[in-house]
């Protein structure tokens, strides 16, 4: 290699330029560090799209049939569309819009707007436009803001002071998505009405109703011309005081007026639900980032203006910050970064018992920091950011980093025995190791080569970890060739080298070990055949009875402190006893704790008004019976998650059973009935904190089993078979359906000859029909403005819900008033009578679904998948047309596994290429992954040992710790394949030069080896905060490298034997000028040159 060219020369020769280029490394990693954004997860980008559509008062069937199939036929002809997923119930549906990876999501929103113009064309009038959103993985709630009146303000008023004032400076924070408020209503002005006063004046809902209409609309301003300008003319057709609504007259020239049949009141528009924090109805604004923001930047951005929205808030209203996500991604972050910290000191420690020598030790870690600012720069530049998988990456890079120093400075130690001059030893030692250096870096960059490969949210999680550990093994080769020589030189002395014989061997303990190992290596080289034959046989043993037994999951339980419960209380509970439940719940949970420890809780009960179908997207409840509870525990409590979901699950549920029985019969419902309605009372847990949640992916539940088909009868009949099997599961913990079935409903058949016999029509049943059950706005909508604030605000005729109490009260709604003849809804009603219907509609591709959910307890998330697939065939055929999908986490669970099997046995057919490539044979390549099986079987040990699970943190682990042995593997087979090349002809050539070559690679194979498993025990003891999510990869990477150790020094000669011991030193070189080659013919080729 030219000499100006050769990294080494360059850096001896300018040592200035390289210590200045190292200056301006740190430089600007430090302005590279601050300027990327900080977060749990690199961003998942999944390609979902959400279509949020209310129509309110629209029960579920009309909703499914008139609104919500449209849009799911209308999605399919968008380009790159998966599947369609949609839910519906009373007044609202949200649409999910799978697409497949790779799609391009700027085109597919644009479709999607476009679609959905098209097919609201289609849609009953009134139909307002839907909300469309895109939501990644990553856009999890980062906390909460809620505010509390210290005056008893209502909820209503909370909500219009959080939508005024609140929320045009939260929702303008960088970064921020900024979702309406949750747990009010819209501000109203409503007009409730008394039926008994109404019927006394011989009136009707509807008169009422076009009344105020008539006597308060708007009216379009006009203009005059006088003189030389035209002043405008309003006319104020609305009153300009909610109270003059009471005022208006029922009838032109009476004297009946509003205030006579209702009382008008300043209020919102009629709950659908409530908010609860800490056990006390509110207004909390859910904090969620976008996708491509920092955490920690949304928050710290959001504290910084906390001062000026509460300044914007009247006195007595007090706004706070609750269930602040970001002391734990802090916390997780210092928790990798200090793991990776005290693993360097650890391997500082190993080489110096090596070495013997500080400055040595210096030399090597100093690497360390370097190598990782240069990562990140590196990543800075590719457009990650700070996260768990680039930390851990970076983390887990720390021993791999030693490795290309640490080989150089023993090589440069041993050169220093043979000569006085330390720059000589840095030359000669920096030149022998600069191809193996460079070949071992390629190997363990090639195992993370299939991440690039692989799709969707596997590719998305790992690529950024691969990334990290290559950045960082590219930014170390390049400091051992500049950095590590120019340091060296000026450190390294001659008097701090022990004493040794010239060719590597030191007096001492060490020269024990190394005797005591020759001997072991004589002995597997002389029995190789029966120590090659035990070898595949433990290692298969372990890989086939061991593998099995290892559980899988998606990521590390995490316990956070915190967790989800939604209680469903029995089908059709109005929201008044759910929040009660609730809150009796809360009650419940802070008596398991023990006192003092519940943090905070945040709940919503009930669903989301159709004013805000957006906060469907975020927090999905199927009707007002169910309630959705996050807790958090003080850090201090001592109380494990996971336990505490035990014994709440033993004794929460028949505790809230008992209490909704005797509040039931209190209320008149007889003691039988109320014990057998309560019994349909179901809980169950879901995500709570940002890693979970995002790891989830989406889905509520671990488990899902989904049935789908044309018909919903087969589908029901289908399911029922499939929850017997799935009951006899025992790890499956809140089995439950995933839509209610039995919601009670008060059925009213029209007689529609009658209604035309009685001089009206379907339509004006209809509206007196909707007022008096809901309100006027969604028949007559009718406006009032504040002059003092410029905002606009609804005004509905309603009768108090509390009036119509049963099925006699909504046969009694008057259709006609009595001067013209009194028409009861009763009188052109063929049928009023209770009975139940759906209260959700589940579609997946236009089909009906049934869905059974449930968690695991006391398992792994792989065995009980495998234990589904058992039940669902148990379960029998389906009906035709009928199909079962196994969903939930099992599903994305299924995919990253099949792509990390792949991208293993994808890395191992590189490194073979690789390897092939450089040793100009498929022997070596061969013999140099031999220590494959053994680092499968050291993690499968280790797991099982540490009773860990097969993770995602695990496997990448187990990536590298192939990585790390096949890069031993090369020190050996290259030095023991130089031997053999050097040693006479003869039958014991090769089995000399495996023996030599392992003794003469011990010391830097036992100092690389032993200073990775150094750095990595505290990752494995996981003993900081946030440590459960990375221990698996530390124990998956201790368990590899110490088997793959083992398997290069004692298995690795033998098996070098067994395939070189008849070979020839000839190389594969065609070449008749080469040497070396078997066709070298010198004398031709200088005759052909004469020539």
């Amino acid at each position: 290699m030219n000499s100006s060219l050769n990294p080494i020369v360059f850096a001896l020769r300018h040592p200035v330029t390289v210590m200045a280029a190292v200056a301006a490394l740190a430089v600007t990693s430090a302005l590279a560090t601050r300027r990327m954004p900080v977060d749990v997860f690199p961003k998942l980008e999944l390609p979902i799209v959400y279509i949020a559509q209310p129509y309110g008062g629209m029960d579920p069937a009309q909703m499914e049939s008139q609104l919500t199939s449209y849009y799911e036929g209308h999605s399919l002809y968008i380009a790159g569309i998966h599947h369609v997923e949609s839910k519906t119930i009373q007044g609202m549906a949200i649409i999910k819009l799978f697409f497949h990876p790779g799609t391009d999501m700027g085109q597919a929103m644009a479709e999607t707007v476009g679609y959905v113009n098209r097919a609201r064309a289609f849609m009953p009038p009134g139909t307002v436009p839907p909300f469309i959103v895109r939501l990644d993985g990553g856009s999890a709630p980062v906390g909460y803001l809620v505010l509390e009146s210290d005056t008893e303000r209502s909820p209503g008023e909370l909500q219009d002071l959080a939508i005024l004032r609140v929320r045009p400076i939260f929702g303008s924070l960088r970064g921020v998505s900024s979702p309406p408020p949750v747990g009010g209503n819209l501000r109203t002005i409503n007009v409730n009405v008394d039926p008994d006063r109404l019927k006394a004046y011989k009136l009707t809902l509807d008169d009422l109703t076009s009344a105020v209409a008539a006597g308060n609309t708007i009216i379009p301003s006009g203009n005059v011309r006088i003189g030389d300008q035209a002043p405008m003319v309003p006319l104020d057709g609305t009153v300009a005081k909610w109270q003059e609504v009471g005022d208006i007259p029922l009838k032109p020239g009476g004297s009946i007026y509003v205030r006579d049949v209702a009382q008008v009141e300043d209020g919102s528009d009629i709950a659908t639900g409530y908010a609860v924090v800490n056990g006390k109805r509110t207004v909390y604004l859910t904090v969620t980032k976008r996708a491509d923001a920092s955490t920690l930047d949304v928050v710290n951005l959001l504290k910084a203006n906390l001062p000026r929205m509460q300044e914007a808030l009247p006195e007595g209203v007090k706004l706070r910050f609750e269930f602040d996500q970001s002391p734990y991604v802090t916390n997780a972050m210092f928790g990798v970064a200090s793991e990776g910290a005290l693993g360097a000191i650890f391997t500082g420690l190993m080489v110096l018992i090596f070495l013997r020598d500080w400055r040595s030790v210096i030399v090597v870690v100093l690497n360390i920091p370097l190598a990782l600012m240069g990562a990140l720069i590196a990543l800075a530049a590719t457009g990650q950011t700070v996260n768990l998988m680039t930390l851990g990456g970076l983390a887990l890079s720390v021993g791999v980093l030693v490795d290309e120093a640490t080989v150089e400075v023993e090589n440069i130690h041993t050169q220093m025995e043979r000569t006085d001059s330390v720059a000589v030893a840095v030359r000669r030692g920096n030149s022998e190791t600069a191809v193996p250096r460079l070949l071992a870096m390629l190997c363990i960059l090639a195992v993370f080569v299939p991440v690039f490969f692989m799709q969707g949210s596997a590719r998305n999680l790992f690529a950024p970890l691969a990334l990290a550990v290559s950045f960082a093994m590219i930014t170390s080769y390049v400091l051992s060739s500049t950095f590590v020589p120019v340091v060296s030189v000026w450190l390294l002395r001659k008097a701090h080298v022990g004493g040794g014989d010239g060719h590597g061997h030191h007096g001492g303990f060490f020269d024990q070990i190394t005797a005591v190992y020759g001997r072991l290596v004589g002995f597997t080289v002389r029995n190789r055949l029966a120590v090659i034959v035990a070898y595949i046989a433990a290692t298969g043993t372990i890989l086939a009875v061991g593998a099995p037994q290892v559980g899988r999951e998606i990521f590390p339980i995490v316990d956070s402190g915190q967790f989800q419960l939604r209680i469903k209380a029995p089908t059709g509970t109005r929201i008044e006893r759910t929040d009660e439940l609730a809150r009796e719940a809360i009650r419940r949970i802070e008596e398991a704790v023990g006192p003092g420890n519940l943090e905070t809780s945040v709940g919503y009960v009930g669903v989301a008004p159709s004013s805000y179908p957006i906060n469907a997207v975020y927090l999905w409840t199927g009707g007002p019976e169910e309630a959705v509870l996050r807790v958090a525990l003080k850090k201090d409590s001592g109380v494990r998650i996971e336990d505490l979901k035990s014994q709440l699950r033993r004794d929460l549920p028949g505790q809230l059973k008992e209490w909704l029985a005797a509040k039931t019969t209190a209320d008149g419902t007889p003691a039988d009935e109320s014990a057998r309605r309560v019994e349909n009372l179901r809980l169950s847990f879901e995500p709570a904190d940002i890693v979970n949640e995002v790891m989830s992916f989406g889905s509520p539940t671990p488990v899902e089993v989904a049935v789908y088909g044309p018909n919903i009868a087969d589908n029901k009949a289908h399911a029922a078979k499939v929850r017997a099997e799935l009951e006899k599961i025992t790890a499956i913990r809140d089995l439950q359906y995933g839509q209610a079935q039995d919601y009670p409903t008060i059925a009213v058949k029209l007689d529609r000859a009658k209604v035309g016999q009685s001089g009206v029509t379907v339509a004006d049943v209809g509206k007196s029909f909707v007022e008096a059950t809901s309100s006027s706005r969604f028949v007559v909508p009718m406006y009032w403005t504040e002059t003092a604030t410029g905002f606009g605000y609804l005004v509905q005729v309603q009768v108090p819900p509390r009036r119509m109490d049963s099925a006699r009260e909504v046969g009694l709604i008057a259709v006609r008033p009595a001067e013209k003849g009194q028409l009861l809804l009763q009188d052109v009603a063929a049928l009023i009578k209770e009975e139940t219907t759906p209260a959700q509609y589940d579609r997946l591709n236009l089909r009906r679904m049934i869905s059974l959910t449930g968690n695991v307890e006391g398992s792994d998330l792989g065995r009980v998948a495998s234990a589904i697939d058992e039940a669902v065939k148990r379960a029998g055929t389906p009906p035709r047309g009928v199909r079962v999908d196994v969903r939930g986490q099992v599903e994305p669970m299924r995919e990253i596994f099949s792509g990390l099997a792949f991208g293993l046995v994808f890395s191992v057919v590189s490194i073979l290429i690789l390897l092939t490539a450089y040793f100009q044979s498929p022997k070596l390549a061969g013999v140099a992954v031999a220590a494959v099986p053994a680092v499968l079987s050291g993690v499968v040990l280790a797991l099982l040992a540490t009773g860990t699970t097969l993770n995602i943190q695990s496997f990448m682990g187990a990536v590298m710790a192939v990585g790390v042995a096949v890069a031993n593997a090369i020190l050996l087979v290259t030095f023991a394949e130089s031997q053999r090349k050097g040693l006479p002809e003869g039958p014991n050539r090769a089995a000399d030069a495996a023996t030599d070559g392992g003794v003469r690679r011990l010391r830097p194979i036992l100092m690389t080896s032993l200073a990775m498993l150094a750095g990595m025990i505290p990752m494995a003891l996981g003993l900081g905060e946030g440590g459960d999510q990375t221990a698996p990869l530390g124990r998956a990477v201790i368990g590899g490298v110490l088997a793959s150790t083992l398997a290069t020094l004692l298995i690795l000669p033998a098996v070098f034997t067994m395939a070189r011991s008849r070979d020839g030193v000839a190389s594969a070189s065609l070449d008749p000028e080469d040497p070396d080659s078997s066709h070298y013919r010198p004398d031709e080729m200088a005759a052909q040159a004469g020539h």
